[in-house]
């Protein structure tokens, strides 16, 4: 059957735990086009972060990429980068979806927020939840009806991804813990590639430093749709 429309190309941008060591590296050094942009996302930082970001994201290591300071810029930057590759190839998007960190990258695309006043409200917010207490997260194959029971105060459920897919997040302990639990009851589950427990209450110290930071920066009406 021939749709009733044209379909529409939607760009999705993943969130922190995405990053891998040496990420962009290949692209930077082949691709004028992610070249440009990542280079625009280096220089728009230097001087607000304690480290060259350029040399954090392409050194291969990855204790390099393990500081959440380090790692949120770092995945604002490639995200926006391919994005901006894609779209100079003729993919442009008409509906952006994101994630955690990939909804600064989306609504930077629609022209809500600038890239230099995007990438920097990303570092500091890296920097503020670095701060934090560590924690951790798990995703685990239940839905969140399912997964409800294993919760507590300090355990709590911080994404819904879909009907069987969840993300936890609270205290090591606690996420070990709930990982065992599960385990024992034949549901699986895997600890993601964080250092803190995002999206849970443990972040919340870092709130109003963070909203401070929003109000004085200017927002713009989106030009693009984002779910």
């Amino acid at each position: 059957k021939i749709p009733d429309r044209e379909p529409q190309i939607v760009m999705m941008f993943p969130g922190q735990g995405a990053q891998y060591p040496g990420m962009g590296r290949s692209l930077y050094e082949g691709e004028p086009v992610v070249k440009q942009h990542l280079d625009a996302c280096f220089d728009a930082i230097a001087g607000q972060v304690p480290f060259d970001l350029r040399e954090r994201m392409f050194s291969g290591a990855a204790a390099d990429l393990a500081q959440t300071a380090v790692t949120q810029p770092a995945t604002f930057a490639l995200e926006y980068a391919l994005a901006n590759w894609w779209i100079s190839r003729g993919l442009a998007p008409q509906i952006l979806v994101g994630h955690s960190i990939g909804e600064f990258v989306a609504a930077t695309l629609a022209g809500s927020l600038g890239l230099e006043e995007a990438i920097r409200l990303v570092a500091q917010r890296g920097v503020l939840m670095q701060a934090l207490p560590a924690g951790a997260m798990l995703s685990v194959r239940m839905s969140s009806d399912a997964l409800s029971p294993f919760l507590s105060e300090d355990v709590q459920l911080a994404a819904e991804n879909g009907p069987a897919a969840c993300v936890a997040a609270g205290p090591e302990a606690s996420i070990d813990a709930l990982a065992r639990a599960l385990e024992a009851q034949g549901h699986a589950s895997r600890r993601l590639q964080t250092s803190h427990a995002f999206h849970s209450s443990m972040m919340d110290p870092a709130v109003p430093t963070f909203a401070d930071m929003v109000r004085n920066v200017a927002l713009a009406p989106p030009r693009l749709r984002i779910v």
